[in-house]
Formats: C-alpha cells, structure tokens, sequence
C-alpha cells in the first residue's frame, strides 16, 4: 500500500491511468457546461419566439458533444472487441 490512502484504492485495478481518469473528468465537466449553457441559450431564444433557432442551438450543442464521445465509444468497442477474440 502506498503512502497516499486515496490512491490505493485504485491501485488493484487494471486499465485506470492517472491521464486517462482525468480526461474523463474534464470531458463530465465540459459535457455539463455545454448542456447548462445550451439550455440557458435555448430558453432566452424560446421566450423571444425564436424556436427555430432554439432547436438549432440545441442540434449544435448535441452535435458538438457527440464530436467528443464518439472517439471513447468506438474506444469501449475496440476494447470489447479484443475482450472477446480469443
């Protein structure tokens, strides 16, 4: 066991970097952000009566987010794939 007591716990287990457990965090963060900002946007549009543009705000957001996740999806898919080849 090391020093740090918070650190052992992940010590155990296998695949969980430092770099990598940090990349999820800030993309949780930044994920959250865009869905705050997003939703303030489209609901100061909406009251205007510009629902088109709130729907547009909204597929933009959703778009920009997918840009983000779609390397770690196809990353959980590459690794169940290899999980699975015997």
């Amino acid at each position: 066991m090391h020093g740090n007591g918070s650190r052992a716990v992940f010590d155990g287990i296998d695949g969980i970097e430092e770099g990598k457990a940090k990349v999820g965090v800030n993309l949780i963060f930044k994920i959250a952000a865009v869905g705050i900002l997003v939703s303030v946007i489209c609901q100061v549009l909406k009251h205007s009566g510009r629902e088109d543009q709130a729907f547009l705000t909204s597929l933009a957001g959703l778009v920009l987010v997918l840009f983000w996740i779609v390397p770690y999806i196809y990353e959980l898919f590459e690794t169940i794939k290899n999980l699975f080849a015997l």
